[in-house]
Formats: C-alpha cells, structure tokens, sequence
C-alpha cells in the first residue's frame, strides 16, 4: 500500500522535483574575491616540492607517497598480494587494498587470491595474473609489488567463500515482498524507451507447463507482478490459488501476445491441475478476455530492435587509463553484451588488460576526443588501426555531452567544489579543479590525496551530475568526506576557504536538472559494481537526493555503496542479466563478507549519530555566516523517501 500511495503522490509532485537542487549558495563566491587561480596554482607548487628525507618514501607507477610511522603500518591484500600502508587499506579488517579485491576474492571464490595461488605453488601469481591487480585503486594506494613469506602462516586460518548459486530473482522479490524499479526507469536499456502499457492484468500466451502432453502446448495467463523485465503470471482458470505461479522474462522468446497461436498454428490446452474446473473452455477464455490488454502484436519485434548495438568487435576507441585516470589511451572492442563492451588496451598482446564499460559511458570517447579538447593521452606503441581488421568508431555514436557557454563567467583553475570520487564511490569529497579543458571538459583533483604528479585526477563535464557546488552535502544531509589529513573538524566549507584561500565555483555553472526518474527508495535493480566494472550485482536504491541515487550491494556491507546518477548506463532492470546472457552477482553470502564485531558496528553508529549532530551545528551557523544581510528563506524539500526527495535548501528572494 506504501508503494502505491508513492506512485499516485508522483505526479502531484512533478513541479516540486524541479526546483532547484542546490539552493543558493554563491555567498561562498564573496569568501575571498580578490583570489585568483594563481593563488592555488602556486599552493599546488608547494605540495608537489621535494619531501624530507626523514620520511619514508613509497614509489608507485612513478607516484610518490609519504607516510611518516613507516614499515610499522604495512599490510598485505590478501586478494592481489600488494604491500601497503595499513592506513591506506580498505575496510576496519584491512584485508584488502581496495573495494575491486574485497569483492574479487568472494565473487571469485578465493580460487585466484594470492593466498590461494600460494597454497598450490607457494609462489606468487605470474604475469598472466595481472589483469586481478585492481591498477587504478593500487596506485591511488601507496602499495608496491612485494610478496611476504607470512602469506603462508594466513592461508592456514582463512576460510573460502562458499558462493550463491541458483540465485532467482523471482524467489527473491517474492520471499521478501519487494518492488523493483520499472523498466521505464532505464532509458538505456532495452525496450526502456518504449515499454508502453505492460503492467498488471496484461494478458499473454505461454507454455503450458501443468501439461502431460508429448507436445509442446500453450495457454494463457495474467501478470500478477511486474519486478523490472520479470512478471509472475498466472494461468487463467486458477483465479486466486496461486500455487503454480511462475515467473517469466517479459522479453523472452517463450511469451506472446495474445492471438499468437491462432496465428501460428499452436495449440492452447488448459492446465492439467484445472481441466476439469469447466467443460466449456472457449466459452470461459472469451469471457476472461473480454476488454482484457495483451501485448502489442510486434512487442517480439521491438525487442529484438532495442537489442541491436551499433559498437562492433574490432572497432577502436578512446578510454580512460585505468591505471592513471588522468589520460586516455587507445582500445578495441573484444565483445558486446547488452550494450556493455569489454574493452582490450591496444597494447596488451595477450588481451587481458580490459576494461569493461556500456557504450554510454562518459568514459570512452571516439579516436582523436583527447586531442581535439587537450586531455593527456598515451601513445601507443602499436598501432592495430593498420590492419586493415580494426577500423575508428564513428563519432555520432558516443553519447553527447551538453553544449556550454565558457565565454562568460565559466569554472576556473583553483576553485572549490564537491565531487563523486572515482576511486571510492561511497564517498563525495572536497575537489578542486586542476585544469579548465575545451568543449566544457573539467580535470578535478580530490584535495588531500592527489598524486604529486597529478596522475590521479580525473576529467568531469560542467554538466556532469557527478559534481555539486561547495555546500551540497550540507544542505542534503549526506556526509562529505574532507580533505585527508584535514584536522579542523568538523569540517567547515567557510574556514577551509579562507585557510587556502580560495573561492568556491559559482552555484550556477553546475547542472540543476532533475528529470522525473521514477525511482523510489527500497526498490530493487541490477547495477555495476563501478569499482570492479566487469561485475552486474542485485542492488537497492537507498538513498535518492534529487537525481543522485545510493546504490547498495545486496549481502555487502554500507561501506560498498555508491554514489550513482538517476540516468547511469550502468544501472539496468531486474532480468537484463537474464534477457542478454550476463552474469549477474548474487547477494554476498554471510561467509564472504569481511568480519565485522559488535563493537565496530556500535562505533560505526555512534559515529554517524554524532555526525548528525554536528550536521544541526554547522547548518545553523552556515545560515549565520553564509547570508551576511541578504534575505533567505529555508524551505522544507520533498524528503529523500520520494522519487526525486532532496532535504532542506535555501532559496534566496529575488528583490
């Protein structure tokens, strides 16, 4: 009831989901008016200057971190066998360099850790292991490539994940009553522009499971339930006993409109279990069928159309470097599966260096984008465009970024905002942006952890939904990661301004859109695991903040969240796996995920209560000092429990 009394308030709210999702925060644009890009070109001189002897140095990929307690904080991932600062590692366990290995070393089974590789061989993996080293979290991490000989002590006291297998997404929405995005929720996907009136008490013809003929015979059945491309159907003639419910992929091959075996000679012959329910069963279908819907009668058609992918095998393309996200380097489409393509750089002669991305990806590009807009690229050394077996992409068929207006006031070098790190997901940090590019293209770096050479920035559009002016967080009540090392907590956007002097990018150079998405909170999807690409996990909406969506893993712990945009390519209804043959990643299994105690998970929440408390705090005095004598009024926003909710913004009077 919760559910629909969500859908019939959907409408009614349609203006309020417009409005603006930032408030009116250019009062950080006056914290210091008289700085200039310089100012911070010339702090970004200081921080990359030579680094004292005294500290220990770490080298990676050619980055240098420093950590001043040395060897004494070192740990090993148990997943890819990199050595790191234990500081740097991911999650209270440490077992792990980062989220990709955390879940690599259950969705793999283990069967491709370091620990298992050295319990058969006692030797390290080979080169050929490579692509299970998670480069772009590694070098984000000070790590290096040492094996220690304690490896052999650990592989005696872990245990394998034991992994979920059978995994039925109609056992599942239906054991725990859960609702699923709809299909008009993905514009990406297929049939997602054009699903029409598919819902329940639709009408269709299926096999005839409850049948002991020799023969393949059909009958039909209603849609119970609609959970993305999945529908629990009924057969007609059981009216309310639901005991031979089935669900089934709308898309498949096996469902048809109503008529279709009238049409192509098949036989409909009603279930065993009710035949003798009524002796005149034309008379009964013609009665059920009356002002029933069925699907449209080229629905089989439109399928098959919406699945059609203009990427090819052997095209080339541009994609960011995964081991340095600040260039672009050349690679082919290997396979495409669902308008997913897995990717192989043009340099690996072996093909496992890959990266898997959907061709709507703001990450691939067409061959000559980095030139055109001047982003860093590297060269490769083999060029596969000469034979004559690969051939460029056809620009028009890459996904068009907004045209901008950069001739009047327009984002500049040195300016402070908030941004979805790519490298931790779960988190929108405090960023600066490092370089203004042509076409609107910005390069961002997230303060406090970027590279002495600038190798981990990375490149966002102006109109990206992964960026937000300075105070969003604040006003959304989510929690803003500062800068690491920062130790004037709780952090303040206001004296962290000042003490770098700097100033925050005007409010209204960022994207304000907020398109009527049609998701809700607690509602079930597939999604990428954008820290392990490769990967389509079950997932929930947890948390929707205007157009931005909280992705939570199904079985993992909060820390695997992330931070998604409503319209990401890499968000796909329940049964895409199902309808294009990929593999879809069960929920975690209890004994796969990292142990955890009671009393972290007690600190865990204290933490995040004290948070909020802090959250009263900073926002009372934000009002205090932001305004400074200009009219405000604070407005409740629609809640983040609706379809596009957001919190509490100011909204400034015009005079």
């Amino acid at each position: 009831m919760e559910n629909t009394k969500d859908l019939t308030e959907h409408s009614s709210r349609s203006e309020r989901k417009r409005r603006d999702s930032f408030g009116m925060f250019d009062g950080y644009d006056s914290c210091s008016e008289d700085t200039s890009s310089s100012s911070s070109s010339d702090e970004s001189e200081e921080e990359v200057a030579p680094l004292p002897s005294s500290l220990p140095i770490i080298k990676n990929n050619g980055q240098v971190y420093t950590y001043p307690d040395g060897k004494s904080g070192m740990a090993t991932c148990e997943m890819c066998g990199m050595v790191g600062v234990r500081d740097a590692f991911y999650s209270k366990t440490k077992r792990f360099c980062s989220v990709s290995c955390s879940r690599s070393y259950s969705s793999n089974s283990k069967k491709a850790s370091i620990l298992a590789r050295l319990q058969v061989t006692g030797k390290p993996p080979t080169k050929k292991a490579k692509v299970l080293q998670k480069q772009p979290l590694v070098a984000k991490l000070a790590a290096y490539a040492q094996y220690q000989a304690t490896l052999q002590n650990q592989v005696k006291t872990k245990t394998a994940a034991v992994p979920v297998e059978g995994f039925s997404w109609g056992n599942y929405i239906t054991s725990n009553n859960l609702t699923a995005a709809p299909v008009t929720c993905f514009k990406h996907a297929p049939m997602g522009t054009c699903w029409g009136d598919i819902s329940e008490g639709v009408r269709v013809e299926v096999p005839n499971t409850d049948c002991s003929l020799p023969t393949k015979v059909f009958w039909i059945a209603g849609i119970v339930k609609l959970a993305g491309y999945n529908a629990l159907l009924r057969y007609e003639g059981f009216e309310n006993d639901s005991s031979v419910d089935f669900w089934c992929n709308v898309c498949g091959s096996d469902i048809h409109p109503v008529g279709w075996c009238a049409t192509s000679g098949k036989s409909l012959v009603p279930p065993r279990t009710i035949q003798h329910k009524y002796t005149n069963w034309k008379a009964f279908i013609v009665k059920r069928l009356t002002g029933a819907k069925t699907l449209p009668p080229d629905f089989s058609q439109k399928v098959s159309e919406s699945m059609q992918y203009p990427f090819k095998p052997s095209m080339r393309v541009e994609v960011v470097d995964k081991t340095h996200l600040c260039r672009t380097r050349v690679a082919v489409v290997e396979s495409v599966i669902g308008g997913r393509l897995r990717l192989v750089y043009e340099e690996s002669e072996d093909k496992t260096d890959d990266f898997w991305c959907h061709m709507y990806s703001p990450l691939i590009h067409h061959i000559g984008w980095s030139r055109s807009i001047g982003h860093r690229f590297k060269r490769s050394d083999i060029t596969k465009k000469q034979d004559g077996h690969y051939y460029d992409a056809p620009p028009h068929l890459f996904a068009k970024v907004k045209e901008v207006d950069p001739s009047g006031e327009w984002f500049k070098e040195g300016m402070k905002l908030e941004a979805i790190d790519p490298l931790n997901l779960s988190a929108i940090c405090v960023a600066t942006i490092r370089k203004v590019l042509a076409d609107g293209y910005l390069m961002i770096g997230i303060d406090g952890s970027e590279a002495a050479d600038g190798s981990d920035w990375f490149c966002y559009h102006a109109t990206s939904p992964s960026i937000f002016p300075v105070g969003f967080c604040e006003i959304n009540a989510i929690e803003l990661a500062p800068p690491r090392g920062y130790a004037k907590l709780p952090f303040k956007w206001f004296d962290y301004l000042r003490e770098t002097d700097s100033i925050a990018a005007p409010v209204k150079l960022f994207n304000k859109e907020v398109p009527n998405h049609g998701f809700h909170i607690r509602m079930k999807l597939e999604a990428v695991d954008l820290m392990e690409p490769r990967l389509v996990c079950v997932a929930t909406v947890t948390r929707i903040i205007h157009r931005l969506l909280r992705i939570h893993f199904d079985g993992w712990e909060e820390e695997y969240d992330q931070w998604v945009d409503c319209e990401s390519p890499d968000l796909y209804p329940v049964g895409w796996c199902q309808l294009t043959g990929y593999q879809l990643q069960p929920p975690a299994p209890q004994t796969s995920r990292d142990s955890q105690s009671s009393s972290s998970k007690q600190k865990k929440k204290a933490k995040s209560q004290q948070y909020k408390g802090h959250k009263k705090m900073t926002s009372l005095q934000l009002k205090e000092e932001l305004l400074d004598g200009e009219e405000y009024n604070f407005l409740q926003g629609a809640s983040d429990q609706e379809s596009n909710g957001s919190a509490s913004y100011y909204i400034k009077q015009e005079p």
